[in-house]
């Protein structure tokens, strides 16, 4: 009877479990040289490894046991992500991110993608609450966790095109675990959230977004607008994407489901939605939308649209694989106008 009774448990708790469809582990990475084995002529591995400055990787970029969620059982290292002065990537932005190298389509259907987020416990190289920070974004920014910025500098706030949705404080050391809730069918985006090793639970309902991605353009990591020789530290585990239904567990892979019984951090400050009221239209419907800054707008494979929202250009940064929408500077070597 006892063990038909823990099939049948073991059973109902997988059944929540979504798929994973592409995971961020840094679990194959032995050292940080294993990203330099990617390149555009030679694209291996998980991540793609081009938006930094000029240093080696090993400036930019740390694996350590210490730089990972402690619940998160399934990750044997964190990434420590360094930005500094050093760290310029495509005029003043100081930046140091991955992205997702695949095949698989990661933006089809009612998509989690889930990422968690620290920083330093004694507050060594802590972000700066007076610069804007874009963290875990998309390149068209239909969601993002940005800080620095109104109407709370110093909380961790997540962003719908740009318009705030949710908030909290950011505390050194304390580990908060996101889930974007993605429904590229429906146009939505939600948020779950945790912190520590507590169940995810969903903070903020969806809301009309416009989802898209060409399943390579998913930043795991920050850019910081201004550049300044301050540097920071942002450790970063826990990423991966999966179907639904959502996995809420930490680092084990078994799913508590949705269970309105985990609960989150009572640090946790939830603000009132505010739907937003620009949308940007699908390449498919409307092939004449504008993108907006730091937006895609060419490159191999693209299909979206190319025309820049004003004032700026379509400025190769990769060519030919990758096209961004960012401010015209004579200084900046790679400034070439992408011909639509």
């Amino acid at each position: 009877m006892f063990a038909q009774a823990s099939l049948i448990a073991l059973l109902s708790g997988s059944a929540f479990a979504g798929t994973t469809i592409w995971s961020g582990s840094f679990n194959p990475f032995p050292n940080v040289s294993v990203f330099d084995e990617w390149s555009w002529a030679d694209e291996v591995g998980t991540y793609q490894w081009y938006i930094h400055g000029t240093e080696p990787t090993s400036h930019y970029l740390a694996l350590s046991p210490s730089y990972k969620n402690p619940a998160d059982t399934a990750e044997v290292n964190g990434l420590m992500a360094t930005i500094d002065s050093t760290a310029e990537w495509n005029s003043d932005m100081e930046r140091t991110e991955l992205i997702p190298q695949t095949t698989q389509n990661l933006g089809v259907g009612n998509l989690f993608y889930h990422f968690s987020l620290s920083t330093d416990p004694t507050g060594l190289n802590a972000p700066d609450s007076t610069l804007e920070h874009q963290i875990l974004f998309f390149e068209s920014h239909f969601t993002e966790i940005k800080y620095g910025v109104a109407p709370n500098p110093t909380d961790l706030q997540w962003m719908v095109s740009s318009q705030f949705q949710w908030g909290t404080p950011l505390v050194p050391g304390t580990w908060y675990n996101f889930a974007y809730d993605i429904d590229f069918t429906a146009q939505t985006v939600g948020l779950w959230f945790s912190t520590g090793g507590s169940p995810l639970t969903k903070v903020e309902n969806n809301v009309a977004a416009p989802t898209s991605t060409n399943s390579e353009d998913f930043h795991v990591g920050v850019l910081r607008i201004v550049n300044t020789p301050a540097p920071e530290n942002w450790y970063i585990s826990g990423v991966y994407i999966e179907n639904g239904p959502i996995t809420t567990a930490i680092g084990s892979g078994n799913s508590t489901g949705s269970s309105s019984s985990a609960s989150s951090s009572s640090s946790a400050t939830s603000v009132t939605s505010t739907t937003p009221t620009t949308t940007i239209s699908t390449p498919s419907s409307t092939p004449t939308a504008t993108v907006p800054e730091y937006a895609q707008c060419g490159g191999t494979g693209y299909t979206g649209p190319t025309a820049c929202a004003s004032p700026f250009t379509c400025t190769a940064i990769s060519p030919p694989y990758y096209y961004q929408v960012s401010r015209k500077l004579t200084r900046n070597l790679l400034n070439i106008e992408f011909e639509s």
